[in-house]
């Protein structure tokens, strides 16, 4: 529907290409936000209702004017022009045919049921762009058994994937549970680069692709250092407290002001590096300690030793040792404490995404920069239905037209 602009020095990687996004929640629009922050113009076809996602979100301790904006909501829909349909009637699904034969692609997390039953599956939308590239994001896929299970990340991502049971610390311990739209926006990143790749195919072979992505086998990635084992031999993990790890520096500890740090230096060499820079010499020599088969098995000991020690300074004053030591180290930091870090500051881990209805606002940055192209949030997330009336100008529909679609309620406009 755009055409690209080629006198234009801050033209985005994606400023040639055209989304059509019937997808709600999280997974696959945080897939939309990054296309749309890389210049594609993504339509969101939302139902008359609106995305359930709309207003979910818990609120920021701020003044009061400026308190009950949707920010999450927005970080997964800056960007985007929203157009209200409803798709039960025919009228409905004839304007997503007219979006498709425009469109690069079409993305969606309907089951694979559902699109057929609705005219929205690959063949269908074939038939309008026989170029266009058909993704679908899902829980667990468009085959199999459980292919008609509809799955949110806490139960998809981080249960069923073995993913929330391998980071439990302990039989004893209480599963950890996800924090809001954390396996949806890494699922998000997984859809975006293989939407990028079936473009890539798409323009090479003139042929539409049919792509997809779902939270379980985004997770299982995730996991792959765990998998790439486990998928040979088939045996049961043991869960591990902190206490009973294999490697000592590799390992989380709990300083004296209450915070936390992390060290990860798994080479059997770095132990006694450690010691030393904690300056404890006489861990090194411990006749409990001297190997690493004897560390594991003394690990509870070796674990506590630590911890005494570590518990006489704070996590910043053990940083400062650390880095003159060499000692590879992080903060456990709170999520406060990151929007205020000078390297989030340095490496711009946050943006700002304008024109919204309070103004300029803070969110963050998708995971990746440019050095000779614009990218980031064009503009804010769109009201419910509110491009509807431009949107279907733009597919060349005649006033009367639209306004027969009003009477009939198909679509909706921003009140």
């Amino acid at each position: 529907m755009r055409t690209l602009n080629t006198t234009n020095s801050a033209i985005k990687p994606l400023d040639d290409v055209t989304v059509v996004e019937l997808a709600g929640y999280v997974a696959a629009p945080s897939a939309g936000a990054i296309l749309a922050d890389l210049g594609a113009d993504v339509i969101r076809i939302e139902p008359l209702s609106g995305d359930p996602w709309r207003g979910q979100a818990r609120r920021p301790k701020i003044d009061d004017e400026l308190r009950d904006y949707d920010y999450q909501f927005a970080v997964s829909n800056r960007g985007k022009r929203s157009i209200a349909l409803d798709l039960s009637s025919e009228a409905g699904i004839d304007i997503v045919y007219k979006l498709v034969a425009d469109a690069q692609v079409f993305m969606c997390n309907m089951l694979a049921p559902r699109q057929a039953k609705m005219g929205l599956d690959p063949d269908s939308l074939h038939a309008f762009n026989p170029t266009l590239v058909h993704a679908t994001l899902t829980g667990y896929g468009t085959t199999g058994p459980e292919a008609w299970r509809p799955g949110f990340d806490v139960t998809a991502f981080f249960a069923r994937s073995g993913l929330m049971e391998a980071v439990r610390e302990g039989p004893d311990a209480t599963p950890p549970m996800a924090r809001p739209g954390q396996g949806d926006q890494t699922t998000g990143l997984a859809f975006f680069g293989a939407i990028l790749a079936a473009l890539r195919q798409a323009e090479r072979t003139g042929e539409g692709q049919v792509v997809e992505t779902s939270l379980m086998e985004t997770a299982a990635w995730t996991l792959g250092c765990d998998y790439s084992i486990t998928a040979v031999d088939g045996a049961f993990v043991p869960l591990r407290s902190r206490h009973q790890a294999v490697i000592a520096t590799n390992n989380r500890f709990p300083c004296g002001d209450g915070k936390w740090l992390v060290i990860s230096m798994p080479g059997a060499a770095n132990y006694a590096k450690l010691c030393r820079a904690i300056d404890r010499h006489d861990l090194i020599d411990d006749e409990r300690y001297v190997t690493p088969r004897d560390r594991l098995r003394n690990m509870e000991s070796l674990i506590t030793a630590l911890d005494e020690t570590l518990s006489t300074k704070t996590r910043d004053e053990w940083g400062e040792v650390f880095d003159a030591e060499g000692v590879v180290w992080g903060p456990v930091q709170a999520l406060d404490e990151v929007v205020r870090d000078p390297q989030a500051e340095a490496i711009g881990l946050f943006c700002e995404i304008p024109g919204t209805e309070v103004g300029t606002i803070r969110s963050v940055r998708a995971p990746m920069r440019f050095h000779t192209a614009e990218v980031g949030p064009s503009g804010p997330p769109p009201g419910l239905g509110e491009h509807t009336q431009d949107i279907l100008d733009q597919l060349g529909l005649e006033p009367g037209e639209i306004s027969k679609l009003r009477q009939a309620n198909v679509i909706r406009e921003t009140e």
